[in-house]
């Protein structure tokens, strides 16, 4: 019982927080190589997915309080998920005064919210699964996203187009090999692909693009072949 009322308040209080600060990216002063629309950052219309994430995280925490209150499924993903939104919720605060730091912690989101996927009960996909899987999509994206823009405006190692390929490719090595445990098939490798189709909508012809674009057909290759799969089984 308790860790629905702890799920539910971090919840609220991660929803609300862009009310209190808002983050439209680094801005130039942030990073000592100003990084103005790097090429790993998907166009702007894709962050719109945050409005589904945070009204799905909604709803699936007040069903969990109202009919899965003491249910042991959901508290084995309850834990992870508190920790990544209570992490979450001064995560736009510090985007704003750090871009080092907001990548450490959009990373410390990302692990529990992708454990809390593995954890969720199946037998409520809709209503814990899938919101819980979509956050932590996105979450993957987007922390490779802020590794990207931050290591390219530190000058490590690559410049901005390296780093939008080594963080695409970093990002499909941690979806491929989180999508292959999630079955049935969830949010998650779904959401990858909306931030890889919003990397080619921000970069238009361009070797990024062609690059983002063989991450989407290998994603869309595995969750065919877990759909063909899952069909296979006996019922």
């Amino acid at each position: 019982m308790k860790n629905a009322f702890l799920t539910m308040i971090f919840t609220v209080t991660f929803v609300v927080s862009p009310y209190f600060t808002s983050f439209s990216g680094f801005t130039p002063d942030q990073l000592p190589i100003p990084q103005i629309d790097p090429p790993i950052q998907p166009a702007g219309y894709a962050f719109a997915i945050w409005g589904l994430i945070y009204g799905w995280l909604v709803v699936s925490a007040i069903f969990g309080i109202w009919k899965r209150r003491s249910d042991p499924a959901w508290d084995a993903m309850r834990t992870p998920l508190t920790i990544s939104l209570a992490l979450g919720t001064p995560w736009l605060w510090v985007a704003n005064q750090t871009a080092i730091g907001a990548t450490v912690l959009i990373f410390a989101m990302a692990v529990p919210a992708i454990i809390a996927t593995l954890r969720a009960p199946r037998a409520d996909q809709w209503l814990a699964l899938w919101p819980v899987s979509i956050f932590a999509g996105w979450l993957t994206a987007a922390s490779f996203v802020s590794l990207g823009s931050t290591a390219a405006g530190y000058g490590v190692v690559f410049g901005a187009t390296g780093w939008a390929f080594a963080g695409i490719a970093l990002a499909l090595i941690v979806a491929l090999g989180v999508q292959r445990r999630l079955t049935p098939i969830s949010g998650y490798g779904l959401t990858l692909i909306w931030a890889l189709v919003g990397i080619i909508v921000a970069n238009g012809m361009t070797q990024v693009t062609a690059f983002a674009a063989i991450g989407i057909v290998a994603m869309l290759a595995l969750l065919a072949f877990q759909v063909r799969q899952n069909a296979n089984q006996p019922a």
